[in-house]
């Protein structure tokens, strides 16, 4: 008798968030569960399938204006031009390194890929699905490889002009 009351008790336990979820309906970005509010307004749809959440989000200050967010950003210190300056250059001369090595590494990929029909390695002899994941693979590292030196080429053009080459 025990075991069953306990049995009884669980199972009550388990299905009572299910019996307690009412219909909820959606009016525009608001949720109710009234169906008065819904049936006022034309445009509320019944929710079916799963739960609903709803998380409040922090309210906007109200007072934010051009003048205040610029003035809040200005707290931090002034560079003055020279040591800009330095700073864009080593930043264009790790981005031109780092521009070189993927290229090389480009290469290699390519070499390897061999236009998408890689040379079999000894297991791949065998087992033509490990071919196939090795290739797959390669051709993957590859289209990383290009959108890494797209990116690093983007960094560079947002660069401004290295001084001495003028045109850049």
């Amino acid at each position: 008798m025990k075991r069953l009351w306990m049995l009884v008790a669980c199972w009550g336990a388990v299905l009572a968030p299910s019996w307690a979820q009412d219909a909820i309906y959606r009016c525009g970005n608001e949720y109710t569960n009234t169906k008065p509010d819904a049936r006022a307004n034309k445009g509320c749809k019944l929710v079916e399938g799963g739960n609903v959440t709803i998380v409040q989000g922090t309210p906007v200050p109200k007072s934010s204006s051009p003048k205040s967010n610029s003035a809040s950003g200005n707290n931090a210190p002034r560079v003055d031009a020279a040591q800009q300056k330095l700073r864009d250059s080593d930043s264009r001369r790790i981005l031109q390194e780092e521009l070189t090595k993927a290229l090389a590494r480009q290469e290699e990929l390519k070499k390897e890929y061999n236009n998408g029909e890689p040379d079999k390695l000894g297991p791949e002899t065998r087992n033509y699905q490990k071919y196939l994941d090795r290739v797959a693979e390669l051709k993957a590292n590859l289209a990383r490889n290009e959108s890494d030196i797209a990116g690093i080429r983007r960094e560079i053009d947002r660069l401004p002009p290295a001084s001495g080459a003028p045109g850049q």
